[in-house]
């Protein structure tokens, strides 16, 4: 059975207290659910943010596109957000999903932090 979206209630004093950088932006890490992995991170403005709690699925803001995205549109490799939290500093968010589909990682890798210092990797993007 396919997985189904969960929207995350939230209040707007929650969304007013995120603190968002100069930029409007604030670090977004995702964890999956069971193994507690960390897939990936990406930034999310307050747009996205919203998009994620209501929408039960990860939205992220492109700083090179200037654009939002939702995870997985392209690939089909969804994420469905289980619970949502913000750090004591409120300037960090961690998502924990239900990840659908290879993983999360543009790689074809299921996490986006697949490469260990020195496990011999070949540094650089991808």
């Amino acid at each position: 059975m396919p997985p189904v979206t969960t929207p995350i209630p939230f209040t707007a004093e929650e969304l007013d207290a995120v603190a968002f950088d100069a930029d409007g932006l604030v670090p977004a890490i995702v964890q999956e659910q069971g193994t507690n992995q960390v897939l990936m991170f990406a930034w999310m403005n307050r747009g996205a943010l919203e998009r994620t709690l209501e929408t039960g699925r990860t939205w992220f803001w492109s700083r090179s596109r200037r654009e939002f995205w939702c995870k997985g549109e392209t690939s089909g490799d969804r994420q469905y957000v289980r619970a949502g939290y913000y750090d004591c500093d409120m300037d960090v968010l961690l998502f924990v999903v239900e990840q659908e589909g290879r993983g999360a990682c543009h790689t074809g890798e299921h996490s986006c932090f697949f490469r260990a210092f020195g496990g011999g990797a070949a540094p650089g993007p991808l």
